[in-house]
């Protein structure tokens, strides 16, 4: 059974930083990308980063782009979204997705909460 955990949301003001993880198991990790996606309440959910399943090449949402940073180790099975300067418009709930061919897989989320 392939089950996604995100870890690591929570209450920040805004500049600060938070580090989500998103530990995978009952898939091989490494041949999947990973991704990164948030919905904001009342809003639908969007696209914030990904990785390809080496950690070669990275994609960002223009909305993060220079303060977000996804990375991934295969090893642990795990993949990461370091947020820095983080603002009021981040505060979301934030999902990890797998993806392989016609196959994606989805965490429960974890909450990231900005205050002024």
């Amino acid at each position: 059974q392939v089950q996604l955990a995100e870890s690591g949301g929570g209450l920040v003001q805004a500049g600060g930083s938070l580090r989500l993880s998103c530990a995978a198991s009952g898939l091989t990790f490494s041949r999947y990308p990973m991704g990164w996606f948030r919905q904001a309440p009342g809003k639908e959910r969007e696209f914030v980063a990904s990785i390809t399943w080496s950690g070669g090449s990275t994609l960002y949402a223009d909305s993060v782009k220079g303060r977000f940073t996804i990375s991934r180790d295969n090893d642990k099975n795990t993949v990461y979204l370091q947020m820095n300067s983080l603002k009021p418009e981040d505060t979301a709930l934030y999902y990890c997705k797998a993806t392989r061919l016609f196959t994606e897989y989805w965490g429960q989320g974890t909450q990231v909460t900005v205050s002024l």
